[in-house]
């Protein structure tokens, strides 16, 4: 089976537009800016006062990966902890790196990409935890060993560990090798708990969506939006949104929080690793919008999300 977006005329970039961005034959080219050796916003987190938590929290691990602590239960969503991803290189250290996560509950995969979906830190994380995945990507788990999986389609609703979990369209594409392009779903994820209600949007291109999500999911407390890997637009924006984009898809939400991701961490397009914290605090004043509202990413930073309700 192959699945498509709600915009189902999208496709993956053709390979020939793929080569002329590698080849910097556009109008939209930028100076090469630095793979690694970015200094990037750092908490140091040992873990300890996560494993001993009776609150709700969040912290931001790198990429699109976080921990979610919800009601007792340690959620993670596309964890990444590796050092390099094949021939690209971590740029900055895991806000929580394998001494200090608490053992997870819950594992949830937004997409295969593989800086979403990490085979060494998902092996390592091993079989004991709930592998919430998209469908199409539960033959991969079971293959690995992964024996606790649920499948789920856009909108399908189940519990999960005591939580109300909601799979969620976004605007992507899925691939893992050169066969299986698009022969897995793609998207985000509403988690919520006693009123609770969190949202992370996985890789996602601007869509109408986001008002579809927002209809369901009036009350979002913290929203987990990308701000990464943008440039250059005529390329990356089917893809992927960028900081304005993400602001204005946040307030579409309604949501209370902001939570920048997909950043600082792997070095996936043009634009200099570090850029989306310079930029996003200005559109954020432009908006006019409430500065303890915009948590824009420091790694290792748990942020309280019981003191949003």
């Amino acid at each position: 089976m192959h699945f498509s977006n709600l915009k189902s005329n999208f496709r993956k970039p053709a390979g020939s537009q793929t080569l002329k961005w590698l080849l910097g034959w556009h109008n939209e080219k930028r100076p090469k800016s630095p793979a690694t050796g970015v200094v990037i916003p750092y908490m140091h987190n040992d873990g300890q006062g996560l494993r001993r938590a009776t609150a709700d929290t969040l912290t931001w691990i790198g990429q699109a990966s976080f921990l979610i602590q919800l009601g007792g239960k340690n959620l993670l969503i596309d964890p990444v902890l590796s050092r390099s991803l094949g021939f690209i290189r971590r740029n900055s250290p895991p806000g929580l790196d394998w001494p200090a996560l608490p053992k997870p509950d819950a594992v949830f995969i937004t997409h295969n990409h593989r800086d979403h979906m990490d085979a060494p830190t998902l092996k390592r994380l091993g079989p004991e935890p709930v592998y919430v995945v998209p469908k199409g990507l539960g033959h991969w788990f079971r293959h690995n060993g992964f024996s606790r999986v649920i499948e789920m389609g856009w909108w399908q609703q189940e519990e999960i560990e005591g939580l109300d979990v909601t799979f969620v369209p976004a605007e992507h594409w899925s691939r893992r090798s050169l066969t299986d392009i698009n022969t897995s779903w793609w998207g985000g994820y509403v988690i919520a708990r006693n009123g609770l209600r969190i949202y992370h949007s996985g890789d996602t291109g601007w869509f109408d969506g986001f008002s579809g999500i927002a209809e369901r999911f009036p009350d979002i407390h913290a929203a987990m939006l990308p701000v990464g890997a943008y440039a250059p637009r005529w390329f990356m924006r089917a893809q992927h949104i960028d900081p304005e984009e993400a602001v204005k898809a946040f307030r579409i939400l309604g949501a209370k929080q902001f939570v920048g991701m997909h950043w600082g961490t792997f070095k996936l397009s043009d634009e200099p690793l570090d850029e989306p914290m310079h930029v996003l605090p200005l559109i954020w004043e432009k908006e006019e919008l409430e500065r303890q509202r915009l948590e824009s990413g420091v790694l290792g930073k748990t942020l309280r999300l019981d003191k949003l309700v």
